[in-house]
């Protein structure tokens, strides 16, 4: 049996802005932007010059702030985040932003993505008298800066930031100045914009669309930004690397209307349908796709194949997304109260299901055997994506490879699992040729968790033990 584990747990999300008189309110709406890469907390960190006031908790965006405690946010920057679990785990403490005060200033920041070399970090830090007061690894970056003596912190950050590694988008503010910083090898997206004259930062560009800001342009591999009072400068602090965005951005956790590194993540799921319907064709009378993220490839396939789309399940939009459940018993209820099948479309028709990704095929499995009780004849599944067969170390919380059921059993065997017609999956090519183009910004993409191919060392001795095999 494959180990119980939460499904495809989403990344985090960070939006940052400088120099606008209602920088808390463009910050909450900027969050509900990203509220899709994280459900589990969420909060905001303002500056009115003078002093940092934080409001932060467990739960949606709407859960967490009120009218009121927006208007008790002061100053023209802003910093806030949505959380999804990686490393660390959940509790109060974890949710960012994290302010970190001393006798002369205030440090708030916060990380979206995965440093792999945390817990060898945190060793040497408890090591040398540090007293860390949450389990997360973005905790570890503040008292790297503050270690680093009487360096300016433009330096003290630099030299933090040559010290981790692994998958990072860093906002970081003081009181005056913001810093932007992305990991030498482009993980995380990342863009820059301006909404009049102020600075805008965020992990999506729909997060720019919802507030009225302009894309700029996106946050370069190892690039450092420093925005205050004169301006934006731009620095670096670390020679950037062949670029190796998560392929997984594409597949799943972006939004569709959100540009990444140059590409529109609907059109390019459009791009990997038809190239899986080329890949994996079968007979069929209707193509659907499983709301939300996979109806784009399923739109691409239908388009190729020449298949009619149909909308052949219904997602309630007032049901949490089910990998927040508790049991896995829960989890399975939580998909039959998530998704329904339109019966009167998928009734006695040959039904081509496209999903996005399979982890462990518990929801694959119960998605089919809703659609078959709604009367489908066949149910074919075609997955947007390779196998995934490696755990992910860089922000994606699959960490071992008894969790994967790509990883243990074989193609037929998983087809049997789900209880599907036939079952076939992305190739890595196809994917990469659907993401990787010419006219991008940089090339590259990490596809470590379908082929092992990890971009950096992974520090297999030093990992938290709950990372490791």
């Amino acid at each position: 049996m494959l180990a119980e584990i939460k499904g495809l747990n989403e990344e985090c999300g960070v939006f940052g802005i400088y120099g606008h008189e209602k920088a808390a309110e463009m910050t909450y709406y900027g969050l509900h932007a990203l509220q899709h890469r994280g459900q589990e907390g969420a909060g905001i960190v303002t500056s009115d010059k003078e002093a940092l006031h934080i409001h932060k908790g467990i739960g949606l965006i709407n859960d967490v702030f009120s009218e009121g405690q927006i208007k008790n946010l002061p100053g023209n920057s802003a910093i806030g985040h949505v959380r999804y679990t990686t490393q660390g785990g959940g509790g109060y403490e974890n949710v960012q932003p994290l302010v970190f005060r001393s006798q002369t200033s205030g440090l708030a920041l916060c990380h979206n993505g995965n440093l792999v070399n945390a817990f060898a970090l945190k060793s040497n830090l408890e090591a040398q008298g540090s007293i860390l007061q949450t389990t997360s690894d973005t905790e570890v970056v503040a008292h790297l800066i503050k270690r680093s003596g009487h360096l300016p912190l433009e330096e003290a950050i630099k030299q933090a930031l040559g010290m981790i590694k692994g998958a990072y988008a860093f906002i970081i503010m003081t009181e005056d100045t913001m810093y932007v910083a992305l990991d030498p090898r482009g993980f995380r997206p990342l863009s820059l914009g301006k909404l009049g004259e102020s600075y805008v930062v965020a992990s999506e560009t729909c997060a720019f669309d919802l507030i009225g800001a302009k894309y700029e342009r996106e946050v370069k591999p190892g690039e450092l930004l420093i925005i205050n009072e004169d301006g934006l400068r731009s620095t670096t602090y670390s020679s950037p690397m062949s670029r190796t965005l998560c392929s997984m951005e594409y597949v799943y956790f972006s939004r569709p209307d959100s540009n990444v590194n140059g590409l529109n993540v609907h059109a390019s799921r459009k791009v990997m349908g038809k190239q899986l319907a080329k890949e994996a064709p079968v007979e069929a009378d209707i193509v659907t796709g499983v709301p939300d993220s996979s109806i784009s490839a399923a739109i691409g396939y239908s388009e190729a194949s020449g298949i009619p789309y149909e909308i052949g399940l219904v997602k309630n939009r007032y049901v949490g997304r089910t990998f927040i459940q508790p049991s896995q018993e829960l989890r399975e209820k939580g998909v039959k109260m998530k998704l329904s099948p339109v019966r009167g479309i998928v009734e006695g028709k040959r039904v081509v299901m496209i999903d996005d990704s399979i982890v462990r095929g518990t929801t694959s499995r119960r998605i089919v055997n809703l659609l078959k009780e709604a009367g489908a004849a066949e149910v074919h599944v075609r997955i947007a994506s390779p196998p995934i067969v490696n755990p992910c170390y860089y922000g994606i919380d699959t960490s071992t490879k008894g969790e994967l059921i790509a990883a243990n059993y074989s193609l037929e065997e998983m087809r049997k699992e789900i209880g599907a017609d036939s079952l076939a999956f992305l190739s890595v090519d196809g994917l990469e040729s659907s993401i990787v183009k010419e006219d991008t910004l940089e090339q590259g993409i990490c596809h470590a968790c379908f082929t092992g191919k990890y971009p950096t060392e992974i520090y297999p001795d030093t990992l938290n033990p709950a990372y490791k095999e």
